[in-house]
Parts: C-alpha cells; sequence; structure tokens
C-alpha cells in the first residue's frame, strides 16, 4: 500500500467530512475513495471515521492521526522537492492542452522576470484532472476554465474570452460577418474532452440549444483536423490558421471564462503561486485577449435570422 498517498485521502476526507465532497476534489469516484480509506483503516488496524451519524465525523483515532498525517505528507514533498530540484525552486503548473503556444511561452517568460531563479514546469491538463492534481499535489497551480465544481481551491481573478466560430474556409458562412448560432444548423461541433471540461462542455451546449442550435453531433478533442476537413465546426478566440476562417458570433452568445487556481500554499510556495497568478492575468489580457469578468460587456440575447422585431 502507498501510505503516504491514502494519507494524502485521509487528509482530504478529514478536511470536508464528507465522501461525496472528498472525491470531487481528488477528482474521483466515491466508491475508489472508501475503498481506499477503509483499507488504511485495516492496515492501521483502527476505525478513523464514524460512519453512523448523518454526518461523517473523524473517531478519536481520526483526531490523532491528522496532525502526524500533515506532518508527514509534507515533509515527504519536501524531500520529493529537494531531491528533484537541489537549492533551486520550482513551480509545477497545469494549463489546458488547447491553450495556445504562444500564450504558454509568454507566461513562461513573465513569470522568469519576475522570479529568475524559481522554474516554471508546465504541464498541459484539462480542468477535471487539474483539480485532481491540485489535491494530490501533482501540480501547484493551474489555469482552469469555469464553471468548476471543487470544494478546498482558491481562484484567482475571473478573465472572460468572447468565442468566434472556426469554419473550413471553404464554408459558405466563411464570407460572412458575424455568424448566428442559428446558422450553423446540421454542422457537427468539435470541443474539448467532456470528461476534462465538464462545466464548459455543458455550459456551452445549453448555450447553443439556447439560441437554437444543436449540433448534429459533437466530437471531443483538441486538435483542429475535423475542422480544417469541413467535417465540424469549432469555437474559439481569433485565431489565424491556414485553410481555416474565423468569425465572430451575433450577439457573443459563447465565452470563455478562466482563472488561476490553487491549494493553500505556505512559504516561498505562497508567494510563488501569487506571483503566477498576477503574471497569467497580465499575459492573458495582453496575450490573449481576455477581460475582466465585471468589465466584460453582457452578453446580448440576439434574435434569429427573419425573427420580426
Amino acid at each position: 500500500m502507498d501510505l503516504v498517498r491514502h494519507l494524502r485521502y485521509f487528509l482530504v476526507v478529514a478536511e470536508e467530512l464528507h465522501f461525496g465532497h472528498a472525491a470531487i476534489r481528488l477528482g474521483m469516484a466515491q466508491p475508489p475513495l472508501s475503498q481506499r480509506i477503509k483499507r488504511l483503516e485495516e492496515e492501521l488496524g483502527v476505525p478513523l471515521f464514524d460512519r453512523s451519524a448523518r454526518q461523517v465525523r473523524l473517531t478519536e483515532a481520526g483526531r490523532l492521526l491528522l496532525g502526524e498525517s500533515r506532518e508527514i505528507v509534507a515533509r515527504v514533498e519536501r524531500l520529493r522537492e529537494l531531491a528533484r530540484h537541489g537549492d533551486g525552486g520550482v513551480l509545477k503548473i497545469g494549463v489546458p492542452p488547447d491553450l495556445a503556444a504562444s500564450v504558454i511561452a509568454a507566461l513562461v517568460a513573465g513569470f522568469r522576470a519576475a522570479n529568475p531563479d524559481v522554474r516554471l514546469v508546465p504541464a498541459e491538463i484539462w480542468t477535471a484532472h487539474q483539480v485532481s492534481a491540485l489535491a494530490e499535489g501533482t501540480i501547484d497551480v493551474g489555469l482552469v476554465r469555469h464553471p468548476v465544481a471543487a470544494p478546498g481551491l482558491d481562484f484567482g481573478q475571473v478573465l472572460v474570452q468572447p468565442q468566434g466560430v472556426l469554419l473550413a474556409g471553404d464554408d459558405p458562412l466563411a464570407e460572412a460577418g458575424e455568424v448566428h448560432l442559428t446558422e450553423l444548423a446540421g454542422r457537427e461541433l468539435l470541443m474539448p474532452p467532456k470528461e476534462g471540461e465538464p462545466g464548459w462542455h455543458a455550459e456551452t451546449l445549453a448555450e447553443c440549444r439556447r439560441h437554437g442550435y444543436v449540433p448534429a453531433q459533437v466530437h471531443q478533442g483538441a486538435g483542429l483536423g475535423l475542422v480544417l476537413a469541413g467535417q465540424a465546426v469549432a469555437f474559439g478566440p481569433k485565431a489565424d490558421v491556414p485553410g481555416l476562417a474565423w468569425r465572430p458570433l451575433l450577439g457573443s452568445p459563447i465565452a470563455c471564462r478562466v482563472s488561476t487556481a490553487w491549494r493553500a500554499a505556505t512559504g516561498t510556495r505562497k508567494d510563488w503561486v501569487a506571483e503566477f497568478s498576477a503574471v497569467a492575468v497580465r499575459t492573458l489580457k495582453e496575450s490573449a485577449g481576455m477581460t475582466d469578468e465585471g468589465a466584460a460587456p453582457a452578453r446580448r440575447i440576439s434574435r434569429r435570422p427573419g425573427m420580426l422585431a
């Protein structure tokens, strides 16, 4: 049994006192989490939680183990960091796999300018997987899409980026000024994986239905091959991609909301996370054209083509 990993699970359940909420934080299903806690209890020979009441409670043994577990996990993480990086510092970040390479490069450069002795290590991970990685300590801070269901996380400033539609260059709509969602009728849609971006997936499809567009089929992935082949369309920020046309959506009904996310950090790592969050806001505004959520123009409810005023 990986004792340290099981202690991490124990700490999350002890903080939430709810197996369902703890499972969400860890990015896993509730039954496997319950099984791992039971395995830990069997290994230690004592019950750690009282499950008889409506609310999960720590037993006396669980309360005694809580402080020791935090110390053990913190020491192991510190040992791993020292072994891997010597005297230097490292900040592990998660970014969406479909984030433009130029934006990732700007994030790294901006953080390095303020923290030359700290190495930024990006990992391309979808939002749901970032939530799990943050809970397990695999990454220190992430760049996530909202809405995010993740109790126990802190979030930075939320930025908004209106989305247009990416079409094959020979699509009849490629010459349009603005595209109404209803004009996409009959077309298939390419989106990020549902399991990786469940909140964005559900919110975007709901907005499509509200404005009269029900995709003939929803494909999942990060590449634009299906769009280039004319088999699907995709939503995204303004982009200049050979073979593709980008057009704004009438009424700006689709928007992407992004922020940094992290768990409580201590010492210098807390400062690094705060610095990265500040750099991310500046970079996403300058390199990706995002705006503050409160300053973004309200979405207009646009009429469908042919609808009387």
